[in-house]
């Protein structure tokens, strides 16, 4: 498979190339400044993405919210794909909107970081994006746990849909390499076309 990764040297979007290409899949990496191996493109630019997604199988989006949210990269990105004829997108998506109760995201709870809220709206903003002006895209938002770090690959992790996932301690977790395995799992087989799902131990 052929993949364009947007933001591939980040925390996550590295350990995702890093598994792709561990599986034998050729993967193309894009950062704004073009550094460490990467092709510069920013995810704002349609037309720049169209142009460097064209002949490719997939795009995988894993990017930070910026000042203005993530509304206008998603419309961006989804215009890209139009025009370079790639139906297949997968999001690297937040926590924030996962429910911790029918109707109650975890966003919404009274604990929630207040320096990671703003990221976590945006996030869940371009998820409500994505149901509302994607559906002609076969598109994947993938939701991390609460808490994602660099550590070890295990292979032994669960997928969940929209509800936040907990171990039996009640902690949500999972590696950044364990998440990237399941991401990369998900593009292979897409089976959750048109849909959220979740990582986590």
């Amino acid at each position: 498979m052929r993949i364009l990764l947007i933001g591939a040297t980040g925390m996550i979007g590295s350990r995702i190339a890093a598994e792709a290409r561990g599986r034998g899949h050729t993967v193309t990496g894009v950062t704004r400044s073009g550094a460490d191996g990467t092709t510069a493109g920013d995810a704002n630019d349609a037309p720049a993405i169209a142009a460097l997604a064209a002949g490719h199988d997939a795009v995988v989006l894993s990017v930070t919210p910026g000042e203005d949210g993530m509304l206008g990269t998603g419309r961006a990105v989804f215009e890209a794909l139009r025009t370079a004829g790639v139906r297949r997108l997968v999001v690297v998506g937040g926590a924030g909107s996962l429910e911790v109760a029918p109707g109650v995201r975890l966003v919404d709870g009274p604990d929630f970081p207040p320096a990671w809220k703003d990221g976590a709206l945006a996030q869940a903003a371009l998820l409500d994006l994505m149901r509302a002006e994607a559906g002609d895209l076969d598109w994947t938002y993938v939701s991390p746990a609460a808490e994602i770090a660099p550590g070890e690959r295990t292979g032994n992790h669960r997928r969940g849909g929209d509800t936040l996932l907990t171990d039996a301690e009640g902690r949500s977790r999972i590696s950044a390499e364990d998440y990237a395995d399941g991401l990369v799992t998900e593009l292979e087989k897409g089976e959750a076309v048109r849909r959220r799902i979740t990582f986590a131990y």
